[in-house]
Formats: C-alpha cells, sequence, structure tokens
C-alpha cells in the first residue's frame, strides 16, 4: 500500500554536483572523536571508507533549519509537510580504489528512488539516492543512501525483537555519551536535535533518550574491522539501522566471519540497534 506523496514526485532525478578537499584536520578529529590515539596525518593516505562524509556536510543557512535543526531547503531531499521527521536508514557503498587524504573530490549525486509506504507506524517515504564520487588520484566510491521521511507521531509499531545470541569472533564495547555524540554531530554540521537536545528528543520526538547517529553506528563498524586488521582497505559495505541505540546505553559493536566477507552488528540494550556487511581484501586479513 502507498499514497500520493504530492509535489514530491518532482524531485526523482534531480542532481547536484559538489566538490571538497579532503583535508586532514577532519581526519585527526575523528580519529580524536573515535578514540585512537594522535598521530600525523599525512597527506596521500588512503582515507578510511565512510570518511568522506566529513567533507559533505550540510550548508544550508540557519535561517532555512527546521524546528527539529534539519533544513528544509535542501537541493535533493524534498519538503513534504505531512512527514517532517527524518531518519538515515542505511546505505550501500562500493569502492575500487580508496580516496586519499589531500584529494579533491568530486561528487555527482541524483535521486534515483522515492518509493512511499504505510507502515505499522504511518506514512513513510523512502527516497533514495546515488553518489558519486571520484578523487584526482584515481579513487573512487559509489553510495546508494536511504532517508526515510515519516510522519510527526504515529501508531507504536511493532515492538523490536531482543537480539538473537550470536558468538562474534572479535568484538568493542564503549558507552555512548553526550560529548561523542556533540562531536560528531560538529564533524558532520548535523544539526538534527535528537542528538544534542535531551528535552526535544525525549519531549517532542519520544524516544528514550539522546539518539546515536545512524552514521556514527557504521562508522563504529568499520571502525571494528580497522582495530582488527589496521589499514584493510574495505571493498563493500552495506548497512542498516534497525532500532534507536539511545545513550548511556553501551553499545557492543561486533562481528563475525561469513566466508569472504564479515557480518557487522551493534547491539544496545539487549536489541540490534545496526547491522552491516563488509567485504575486505583477503591478503589484509
Amino acid at each position: 500500500m502507498s499514497f500520493d506523496i504530492g509535489a514530491a514526485a518532482a524531485f526523482l532525478h534531480r542532481t547536484e554536483e559538489r566538490e571538497a578537499v579532503a583535508h586532514p584536520e577532519p581526519v585527526g578529529l575523528l580519529r580524536a572523536t573515535l578514540d585512537h590515539d594522535e598521530r600525523r596525518i599525512a597527506t596521500g593516505e588512503p582515507l578510511p571508507l565512510l570518511w568522506h562524509w566529513l567533507y559533505f556536510p550540510p550548508r544550508i543557512r540557519q535561517g532555512a533549519l527546521g524546528d527539529d535543526g534539519h533544513t528544509r531547503d535542501s537541493s535533493l531531499l524534498p519538503d513534504v509537510p505531512f512527514l517532517p521527521r527524518r531518519m538515515w536508514a542505511g546505505s550501500r557503498l562500493r569502492s575500487d580504489v580508496p580516496l586519499r587524504i589531500g584529494d579533491r573530490i568530486t561528487r555527482r549525486s541524483e535521486v534515483i528512488g522515492l518509493t512511499p509506504k504505510l507502515g505499522s507506524s504511518g506514512r513513510l517515504l523512502f527516497v533514495t539516492i546515488r553518489h558519486l564520487l571520484e578523487g584526482d588520484t584515481g579513487g573512487n566510491i559509489v553510495e546508494e543512501q536511504d532517508i526515510v521521511l515519516r510522519e510527526p507521531t504515529g501508531g507504536p509499531g511493532s515492538p523490536p525483537k531482543p537480539a538473537e545470541a550470536r558468538v562474534a569472533d572479535f568484538e568493542r564495547t564503549l558507552d555512548p555519551t553526550p560529548p561523542l555524540l556533540f562531536r560528531f554531530s560538529a564533524l558532520t554540521f548535523n544539526a538534527h536535535r535528537i542528538h544534542y537536545d535531551h528535552p526535544y528528543a525525549t519531549q517532542v520526538e519520544g524516544y528514550a533518550g539522546l539518539v546515536v547517529h545512524g552514521p556514527l553506528l557504521a562508522m563504529l563498524l568499520l571502525d571494528l574491522v580497522d582495530r582488527r586488521w589496521p589499514g584493510a582497505p574495505v571493498g563493500r559495505f552495506t548497512f542498516k539501522a534497525v532500532n534507536p541505540a539511545f545513550v548511556p546505553n553501551r553499545l557492543a559493536v561486533r562481528a563475525k566471519s561469513e566466508g569472504a566477507d564479515l557480518d557487522l552488528w551493534v547491539e544496545s540494550a539487549g536489541f540490534v540497534a545496526s547491522t552491516g556487511r563488509a567485504t575486505i581484501d583477503a591478503s589484509a586479513r
């Protein structure tokens, strides 16, 4: 079942092109945010997959932000008045050659899908955006990103299922804190209030606490892999948001080998918050 998305349909196949330089300073700041020791970041080093998110933040003036901190003036995401809430549902990424620190990166984006659905929590609009990134030293990334627009309120939906008991090959635990969420929001220029404004997150959007960013959970999945095999190139990666994770519930970031791939997931408060799957060069393992 679906519904009429009205003027939002005009956003299908919209495009945008942006350029950025992969300066080393944001890389050092993200390393610190992920709790790595400080070290010199050299031009020419491979840029870890997902870290291109540091270089294409939303460039929206303050007056164009909505009450929730999100933009209402995006060239790619439609403004649907009856679907004001937004979440990043997941992405699929492929990189044949890594981007490098110091690269001048060109990102070409296109809205390739607009899918309305009626779920247990109300109306949903899935917006799929394809980003093609090319660095001037030959690196590349293809990313398909799924964004969900949803109603401000709705039914409780289906209750989350407790995480199945699984034995991980390796894992890491950490406690998410408001400073962690603040630093990640600052690095990605993410003004969504659910990540730093506790009264708003709990009283307006109805969450149990501050919400850990879905992209941060995705980065923690690949950071776990990097801690196991430092510098191993990731050629393929998918991730999906499953349930929200809240401060201060401990995060368990886990991995299990599945043939040539790694099955990845994050658990929080007894539930799976995010899942992922990564393919890395076998010679690096």
